[in-house]
């Protein structure tokens, strides 16, 4: 007897488990940069990891975070019809709330921007430009991360992508949630800059 929900399950497990690698808190310990947790906002993301002052190993997670977003989304289609999407959600949900780390994550917005480009790669273009745009030009890291996901959505809207439009809406909010102290820091003008003073920033 086949049990139809099975492998979707398991689909959805594997994202979720693919997600929650912590590569910055991993990378970072590996290499006796310290633990990443007791350093700068506490987050285990890329610009935290920069805080360490190993801007390879900044870069190797931001990649690594990427990846896995996208990992996940392809494996997902691969093995379910339709599966993609989910799987890559999934690993968002992995990243932000990881079970080794009492689900306390990364902001995923490298994350997110694996899984919109494996869904849809033209959005992807527009997530990466934007994220650069709007980073580069105000300099806060949370930012050019908010701007980005809220791009996603909007992207896959313009290019006919009706279908992905609820996920990448799904998880933008997400991001903006998982923002919400950095935005009560912009609007207090408090939010630290980019290769300034030392505190809490986007990942």
């Amino acid at each position: 007897m086949t049990l139809p929900w099975l492998l979707p399950t398991f689909v959805l497990l594997l994202g979720y488990l693919l997600g929650s690698i912590p590569f910055g808190l991993l990378l970072t310990r590996f290499t006796g940069a310290g633990d990443l947790r007791r350093i700068g906002s506490g987050n285990i993301g890329a610009t935290n990891v920069l805080r360490t002052g190993r801007k390879g190993l900044a870069a190797a997670t931001l990649l690594l975070d990427l990846l896995k977003g996208a990992a996940a989304v392809l494996i997902g289609a691969a093995l379910v019809d339709g599966g993609g999407p989910m799987a890559g959600a999934m690993a968002f949900i992995g990243h932000c709330y990881p079970v080794w780390l009492r689900f306390a994550g990364g902001k995923g917005v490298a994350t997110m921007m694996g899984v919109v480009t494996a869904m849809f790669w033209p959005a992807g273009c527009i997530f990466a430009a934007v994220w650069l745009a709007a980073l580069f030009g105000t300099k806060w890291s949370s930012v050019g991360g908010m701007a980005a996901a809220v791009s996603a959505p909007v992207a896959m809207w313009a290019f006919g992508r009706i279908d992905l439009v609820p996920v990448a809406l799904a998880l933008g909010l997400i991001v903006l949630w998982r923002h919400r102290a950095n935005i009560v820091r912009l609007m207090k003008g408090e939010e630290p800059k980019i290769g300034g003073a030392k505190g809490t920033s986007a990942e």
